[in-house]
């Protein structure tokens, strides 16, 4: 695990003059640890976030990712304040009306993953306008994960893998890494080569658990709604001084 503590940045010509990641997830920590020092509501924290959303999806384009995760709504985040949670939700529907003709433009593909049916119904709505008017794009795939949570995800794999043994539709001698993945929500697309964590936390938060087994892991302490795209070139620049084995020993 790698930390810029002190927030460092990069250029776009720096991070783009060697390999760059294929798959780039973020958690998106802090927004109300900066609404705090501000002496402003939690929900002002998020609203500030969604400007980093942009930063960091336009300079993912820039740079030349072709999948970006982005972490916007847990399982464990139904438990915040009721308020809170309406003030996401209402944060979501604005974004999808204020964002989604831009990014379909820019060739931003926008998918979602999670429990939908926890979503009450006017996000639900949103979520699918966004998919349906980004479904064309081709120069980069943003996967928002929204009431979402990966030990959910894998007791489903689990469960659906299971029910499947029972009806005789598949052994248990079937069933290999390879086999669970192609169950999980993020099967259609590459697992994350880089996590990118914001406010310092160094944890993993109940975040893509399967997909992140073999992720470099790059921790700063900017706070999400501070966090650009000069930033996440930053983490691209560190990535690529990485040496990536696998398990393996370089010969």
């Amino acid at each position: 695990m790698s930390g810029e503590r002190n927030g460092a940045t990069a250029s776009l010509e720096a991070a783009t003059e060697g390999e760059v990641p294929t798959h780039v997830a973020v958690i998106m920590d802090g927004n109300g640890r900066w609404a705090r020092r501000r002496a402003l509501p939690r929900s002002e924290g998020h609203r500030a976030g969604m400007t980093a959303v942009r930063e960091t999806i336009e300079g993912a384009a820039e740079a030349g990712v072709s999948h970006l995760t982005l972490y916007a709504f847990s399982h464990e985040n139904w438990s915040r304040p009721p308020t809170e949670v309406e003030a996401l939700m209402a944060l979501l529907e604005e974004y999808v009306r204020s964002q989604g003709e831009a990014l379909a433009r820019h060739g931003i593909r926008v998918t979602v993953f999670g429990d939908r049916m926890r979503l009450p119904e006017p996000a639900r709505v949103a979520i699918t306008e966004l998919e349906t008017s980004t479904a064309g794009g081709a120069k980069l795939d943003v996967h928002l994960a929204i009431s979402y949570g990966a030990r959910a995800e894998i007791a489903g794999v689990a469960r659906d893998l299971a029910r499947r043994c029972v009806r005789g539709e598949l052994s248990p001698e079937e069933i290999d890494a390879e086999r669970f993945a192609a169950e999980l929500l993020t099967r259609d697309w590459p697992d994350p080569d880089l996590l990118i964590r914001t406010s310092g936390e160094q944890r993993l938060s109940n975040f893509l658990l399967w997909q992140l087994a073999y992720a470099e892991i790059f921790v700063t302490d900017v706070l999400w709604p501070d966090f650009t795209r000069k930033h996440l070139f930053g983490a691209l620049v560190d990535y690529r001084r990485r040496e990536r084995r696998f398990g393996l020993v370089k010969t």
